[in-house]
């Protein structure tokens, strides 16, 4: 197998790979976030967020999460429960509206065994999907092509999520 070297990713996994509590955690919003486009934030409500996963599966990958620092479903609140899964419906309306998507993966994996990359902070994805969006790069070279840059997905995704709240 071939290997593409990507060691600007070090940064991420030593700062957020696999929680660890809220210090380095990616979704845990700290003062200064909303003004930093490089944070990638698209969309932050009283309990729950939008943010642009750094490394896509597809343009418009969305991580949506509460504003919380929590593991498990059942430690929401029935307040933060709502808003999660409305910010879920919200967000995948929107991507099939501003990316014009044939279908969607929304998923979230929940523990390490189950594949959650960062276990200490629940999160849902939303993977906006095409009619033949795999082409020879991914199966033959293991690679990804992504025709949008994270800012300029950022710029439109944030129309689509509204305005930042503190």
């Amino acid at each position: 197998m071939d290997r593409i070297f990507s060691p600007w990713r070090m940064e991420y996994i030593r700062q957020a790979g696999g929680g660890g509590g809220t210090a380095g955690c990616v979704f845990c919003v700290r003062d200064g976030d909303l003004d930093d486009p490089e944070r990638l934030l698209v969309g932050l409500y009283a309990n729950t967020m939008a943010i642009l996963n750094r490394y896509p599966y597809n343009n418009g990958h969305v991580l949506v999460a509460p504003r919380r620092h929590v593991a498990a479903l059942w430690d929401l609140s029935s307040e933060e429960l709502r808003e999660l899964f409305s910010l879920v419906s919200l967000g995948a309306r929107g991507l099939v509206q501003e990316y014009r998507t044939e279908g969607m993966n929304v998923g979230m994996n929940l523990g390490k065994a189950a594949g959650a990359g960062i276990v200490d902070h629940l999160h849902v994805h939303l993977v906006p999907r095409w009619a033949g969006d795999t082409n020879f790069m991914t199966p033959v070279q293991e690679t990804r092509v992504l025709p949008e840059s994270l800012l300029e997905t950022r710029r439109r995704l944030s129309a689509v999520f509204g305005p930042l709240i503190p």
